[in-house]
């Protein structure tokens, strides 16, 4: 299952809809529309009305990211799919890296869709824009201690046990740190968390949902939840014993 969220979106929804049905047609696509204004549920409606294998849930209101995937997930779950994919409308999840993603689950429980490992890449940002994302990536990496370099990524898939193993319930993150929250949380699990390289392609259409708040506030979080980590560690080592602290 492939789980699009979306806001304000008409223009780019039924591209991304075009594209992933037609470079896997088996796939069964759910759009999380968050009552947008311009109208996206309504085409992603008369979409579904064409084809079967496309669902829409209409959410009340703009509540952010992470609610939408935790309300996707746990739809997921209960129809039985044993495999969620997330992936933006916007275009800049290019649907043939799904392939790969999907390969790679048969050997791990998540795979994330990573611009910075060997192969990946990122097209269309200015040098401001990589800089941050990879300057993020890496604190992220280090002050939380685990060997993802693309933990912000928001192309990835989760086998269902996985995400049962995580525990969508102890999930809190709303915002862009809700993929941080869960990479950590898998980790943390001793779930195998694979990274496969991907082009990320900056949107042509619409409007970045991305914002200077958004940021500091995932820096604020991804800290908070770095020192808390750390301190555990020190607790740890004071009274000799090993464990993963958890969020």
């Amino acid at each position: 299952m492939v789980l699009i969220p979306t806001y304000n979106e008409r223009e780019s929804l039924p591209r991304i809809l075009d594209a992933v049905r037609s470079e896997i047609p088996s796939v069964d696509i759910t759009v999380l529309d968050d009552n947008s204004p311009d109208g996206t549920g309504q085409i992603a409606d008369d979409y579904a009305a064409r084809d079967p294998q496309v669902r829409v849930l209409h959410r009340a209101g703009k509540e952010g990211l992470g609610r939408a995937y935790l309300h996707g997930f746990r739809w997921a779950l209960d129809q039985g799919y044993d495999v969620m994919v997330e992936m933006d409308a916007d275009g800049s999840h290019q649907p043939h890296h799904l392939h790969a993603i999907l390969a790679a689950l048969e050997d791990a429980d998540v795979v994330i869709g990573s611009r910075w490992i060997r192969g990946g890449a990122v097209e269309n940002w200015p040098l401001s824009r990589k800089a941050l994302s990879v300057g993020g990536n890496l604190y992220t990496r280090m002050l939380l201690g685990m060997p993802v370099h693309d933990a912000t990524a928001g192309y990835r898939a989760y086998r269902a046990s996985a995400l049962e193993t995580i525990g969508l319930d102890r999930v809190a993150s709303e915002g862009y740190c809700f993929q941080v929250d869960l990479t950590v949380r898998a980790v943390r699990a001793g779930l195998t968390v694979t990274e496969v390289p991907i082009t990320f392609v900056e949107r042509e259409l619409g409007a970045s949902k991305m914002s200077p708040d958004i940021a500091r506030e995932s820096l604020r979080r991804i800290t908070r939840w770095g020192l808390a980590h750390r301190a555990a560690q020190v607790q740890d080592l004071l009274l000799g014993r090993e464990r993963w602290h958890r969020l």
